[in-house]
């Protein structure tokens, strides 16, 4: 599977209540949309089979979130997407941890109105 079942249940449980939103299967794994547009989603980092949170962030907090434990550029195809990071394990282990980077995605997809 290309991604954590276990991992998309968190997720699902900490948007409950807080937006509507609906799963696709895309960018090899599963995406998150709110109104729409992509919220959040998760994946698996190929050469390693670890999961990885992929979060919308836009571009005026881009830089400073890029410093925080376990983010780095989002990069498919070897295009860097300003606006948008991958988060590794370490970064999301905790209830906590993964409820800091969605709701920074959460916040942004309300600029998006």
């Amino acid at each position: 599977m290309a991604y954590s079942e276990f991992l998309a249940d968190r997720l699902k449980r900490h948007l409950q209540g807080k937006a509507p939103y609906e799963c696709k299967k895309m960018m090899g794994g599963l995406v998150f949309m709110v109104r729409g547009k992509m919220c959040f989603g998760l994946n698996k980092e190929k050469t390693t089979n670890t999961d990885r949170l992929m979060v919308r962030v836009g571009k005026e907090m881009y830089e400073e979130l890029l410093q925080l434990k376990g983010c780095r550029e989002m990069d498919f195809t070897g295009k860097v997407m300003k606006g948008f990071l991958f988060v590794d394990p370490e970064g999301f282990d905790t209830e906590e941890e993964l409820a800091f980077w969605l709701d920074k995605a959460l916040a942004f997809s309300q600029e998006l109105i």
